[in-house]
């Protein structure tokens, strides 16, 4: 029987050295691994690079990192809600990737697939293809883009059994599905862990194959990155 449970969030960072590149699950504060990251900064490895969406808030999510100054680099699509991700950047203490979100979604799908890079037309024109190889198809240009390599994939996931099989409620299926197995090592974090085949399989959306370690987390905040209410 597979089983890929780690009993504790320090195993599931085991093996998380400084310099390393990490990617991280979420989007703005929708299904990002709380509890790693939370590890994460207790494990205090520095000079990390960090591929993610975003960067979380000042205090909390990937914010936590920042704060720490644990990250060297990160490679997003926007710097959001995050002030000292901003401030970082414009101070030139972080250094920073901003990349288009399907591009970014892409490049984890392609270390997902095992393809080294792949052609898309956004961002032909502009600063992002600066240095980078470009070809025309059917009358449009594109630039080519690598895939991405990481050490390390960390995603969250509603539920998952002991064999690594995930499955993802809501819009938390963002960026963590196209991240699972696009490392050398993919840890997931779920809310629910139960033994295997107790999954029904058709509602499942990441096979095991794609997980190395999986364990279940605890007290989630699932904190709301911009509450915005209706006046009365």
């Amino acid at each position: 029987m597979i089983n890929k449970k780690i009993n504790s969030v320090e195993a599931a960072v085991a093996g998380v050295t400084d310099n390393m590149t990490l990617m991280l699950g979420g989007f703005g504060l929708c299904g990002i691994p709380e509890n790693a990251i939370a590890e994460l900064v207790k494990l205090g490895a520095k000079n990390l690079t960090c591929i993610s969406n975003n960067a979380g808030v000042d205090d909390f999510g990937l914010g936590l990192l920042l704060q720490q100054r644990q990250i060297k680099k990160m490679i997003s699509s926007y710097v959001g809600e995050n002030d000292e991700f901003e401030r970082q950047m414009l101070s030139g203490e972080l250094e920073v990737e901003l990349t288009p979100q399907g591009t970014l979604a892409e490049k984890c799908r392609a270390a997902q697939a095992g393809f080294p890079a792949f052609y898309t037309p956004a961002g032909y024109g502009t600063e992002v293809a600066e240095g980078k190889e470009s070809r025309e198809f059917n009358g449009k240009m594109h630039i080519l883009e690598k895939a991405y390599e990481a050490d390390f994939a960390f995603v969250k996931a509603w539920k998952g059994d002991e064999a690594g099989n995930l499955i993802f409620k809501g819009t938390a299926r963002n960026f963590n599905p196209c991240m699972c197995g696009a490392a050398k090592i993919t840890v997931a974090e779920v809310e629910e862990l139960v033994p295997v085949g107790e999954l029904d399989p058709n509602q499942i959306h990441i096979p095991g194959i794609f997980v190395q370690r999986i364990f279940q987390g605890e007290k989630y905040e699932k904190r709301i990155e911009q509450r915005t209410v209706r006046p009365r």
